[in-house]
């Protein structure tokens, strides 16, 4: 009994032990794994801090750069070739006739394939014989139509070809004419062609950094051989406020520390008189035949009295620099600064900041002949040009767009102000072009007479160029139409774009003769700082604009992804608008009230299959987005890719948070051949 009660006892005190084990080896997986989450707790911080401490110190490098880049733009542009005439001349060939398919002959049948061996009798042979024999006639008379077809379609692509090649080079050689004029002028002293030779000169320039304005009104007086310009500077804040980023880990954020007043104040003076001396060099370094013997040069910005608040030019340095003294100059070696004060004796305000002027010396309006303004404001207003004068600048327009185009007579003319020609194969054919220089909205009266005028003289397309713009009515009459419209604003664009000139009124704005246009009223449920998404492209297919809310390359959620039938996200940072003209489309976001986990917003574009189901976004070019403020005032405008052919959905660009809580605009360009639900199953929308 005793033995086995102390079996029991053993066998129960080595239960209670393997518990007891058990317990401890639980106990000890738990520690195990309480050390290893906090140990990958511990190195996901430590990644996060160290990708942080990385992203400061990026970003310093960034701003270091910056500084280094406008402290280096005077030795940098003169490494830079000078500039020559020849290097605006086009090469006098064109892209070699390609017919593609239509070079291969359509291949002829062969008898001897059609040849059938078969049938038990005569007759069972020869009436095979007869059946080959007819399926090979009937076969090598659709080849002899389908032959003589393709001779046709290849004769009439070469005699379009030849059309095209023909005004191409004709252009090209046109273009280099002038270019030729220009020089020919400069060796003349003709005031016009100096003006416009180192005009072209200052603008071909690449050694400015981007951002950096272009703007000059120039005057040159023959007797003197001097060229007096005035040249806009960089503003105040193209020199960095912030001098430094780091991250404080105590309170897990990011710390920029402003860069000294004084250091700013310096740096921004350096980079005016860097400025004003680059001028100076790119001009006497672009002039071969001895025409400029001095150069007067006054540089300006355009801002707000500090004391009145009022907007004005200030002129912030001025110099006049003889070339014989200029040349003895190392340019790359100097002080920028004491150069332009000492060695050329001119002046640069002491508080540029402050919009702090100087006296300028002689000025463009003083020289006595024709001044002359680029990138300005100081062009024709197309309000009181001559009707003539303006119907020959749509003409040269045209001209410029690579068409043949000549104005009509003032009388029988049907109707039609400007004839062109498109010489593009394919596509191309006759314009009729109807010019009206209103005040108002053109009528759709004006639209539908177009369109009859177009029908009867046997054209392509019709196009109506105005100073002002258009309502609904003309734009649905013209919907599916070959009917162009042009407003005020999109001539303005197009005649800048290719090197004309051209205004509406005061800042693109006429208010004489007609009651100012009521800007929208801001939102009232959106903050001040809520900005408008223009968009427009030429075509006339239906396209449907939408938006994506986007964390990477994800959506936030289905009620992020804005369109018809959903207008606005929830939080109504993002929404639809009606557009206004020239624009197609409009997005009105507020970026700061954007949520914290987005890092992009997406703009996309999709064909409409219920408008046009066959369409595709070969017409959809000459696409941009006009950023817009609570008033409709144009910030600025960005370029997106064209549409291509058999694609129905097209990623027009994306706006990108930077770490700084900035947003940069980067181009997109992707296509889907699927249209938009292909688009949307991209960013992680199911559709149904």
């Amino acid at each position: 009994m005793s033995r086995r009660s102390t079996d029991f006892v053993g066998v129960w005190a080595e239960m209670q032990r393997q518990q007891q084990r058990q317990l401890e080896a639980e106990a000890r997986r738990r520690r195990q794994e309480d050390q290893q989450a906090r140990a990958y707790q511990w190195r996901a911080t430590q990644s996060q801090r160290e990708y942080k401490v990385a992203e400061a110190l990026r970003r310093t490098e960034e701003l270091d750069a910056r500084v280094a880049a406008l402290q280096g733009i005077l030795v940098a542009g003169c490494q830079a070739p000078a500039f020559r005439a020849a290097s605006l001349m086009r090469a006098e060939e064109v892209q070699p006739f390609a017919p593609g398919h239509l070079a291969q002959p359509v291949p002829m049948p062969d008898f001897r394939q059609y040849e059938v061996q078969g049938g038990w009798t005569a007759s069972q042979r020869a009436q095979t014989q007869a059946e080959a024999r007819a399926r090979f006639e009937r076969d090598w008379q659709a080849a002899q139509a389908a032959e003589a077809h393709r001779q046709q379609q290849l004769a009439s692509y070469q005699r379009e070809y030849q059309q095209w090649a023909d005004a191409q080079l004709a252009e090209a050689r046109r273009h280099n004419a002038g270019v030729l004029a220009v020089t020919e002028g400069v060796r003349r002293r003709d005031p016009e062609s100096v003006i416009e030779f180192f005009s072209a000169a200052l603008y071909a320039s690449t050694v400015w950094p981007e951002g950096f304005p272009r703007q000059v009104v120039a005057a040159y007086d023959p007797a003197a051989r001097q060229l007096v310009l005035d040249w806009e500077l960089p503003g105040y804040d193209v020199v960095p406020e912030t001098k430094s980023v780091r991250y404080m880990y105590a309170a897990d954020q990011y710390k920029e520390s402003p860069r000294p007043v004084g250091q700013r104040r310096a740096l921004y003076r350096e980079v005016l008189a860097q400025c004003v001396l680059l001028v100076l060099h790119e001009l006497f370094a672009a002039d071969e035949t001895g025409a400029l013997e001095s150069v007067a040069l006054n540089g300006f910005v355009d801002g707000h009295d500090p004391t009145t608040g009022r907007p004005g030019r200030f002129v912030l340095a001025t110099v006049m620099a003889a070339r014989a003294a200029f040349r003895e100059l190392r340019l790359a070696q100097v002080d920028p600064g004491s150069c332009l004060a000492d060695a050329l004796r001119g002046q640069l305000s002491a508080r540029p900041d402050q919009f702090t002027p100087v006296r300028p010396g002689r000025r463009p309006q003083e020289v006595g002949n024709r001044v002359v303004a680029h990138g300005g404001d100081e062009e024709p207003d197309l309000y009181e040009m001559d009707p003539i004068a303006f119907e020959n600048l749509v003409a040269e327009l045209f001209e410029a767009m690579g068409m043949r185009a000549v104005t009509t007579q003032r009388s029988n003319d049907g109707g039609v102000d400007v004839k062109a020609i498109d010489p593009t194969p394919i596509r191309g054919g006759e314009l009729v072009v109807q010019v009206k220089r209103y005040r108002n909205t053109v009528p759709p009266t004006a639209v539908r007479d177009l369109y009859g005028t177009m029908q009867d003289a046997g054209a392509n397309k019709g196009v109506l160029v105005t100073t002002s713009g258009f309502g609904p009515g003309s734009h649905t009459f013209a919907n599916g139409k070959p009917l162009e419209l042009v407003s005020g604003t999109e001539l303005v664009d197009l005649l800048h774009r290719h090197g004309l000139r051209g205004r509406l009124g005061d800042g693109g704005r006429r208010t004489t003769g007609a009651a100012p246009a009521a800007r929208p009223a801001p939102y009232p449920d959106l903050p001040n700082d809520y900005n408008i998404l223009g968009m427009s492209w030429t075509g006339t297919v239906a396209l449907d604009v939408c938006a994506l809310v986007c964390q990477g390359n994800r959506v936030l959620s289905d009620d992020h992804f804005v369109f018809y039938n959903n207008p606005r996200t929830p939080d109504g940072s993002v929404r639809a608008l009606p557009a206004t003209a020239p624009d197609k489309a409009a997005i009105c976001v507020s970026f700061d009230a954007l949520p914290n986990a987005a890092d992009r917003l997406v703009l996309v574009a999709a064909v409409d299959p219920e408008v046009n189901p066959d369409a595709d976004l070969s017409g959809f070019t000459d696409a941009r987005i006009r950023l817009l403020d609570p008033s409709r005032s144009e910030l600025g405008q960005l370029d997106v890719s064209d549409g291509r052919a058999a694609e129905t959905a097209l990623v027009l660009g994306s706006f990108r948070r930077r770490a700084n809580g900035d947003w940069d605009f980067v181009l997109g360009g992707k296509g889907y051949p699927g249209g938009l639900e292909q688009l949307l199953r991209d960013f992680g929308i199911e559709v149904d």
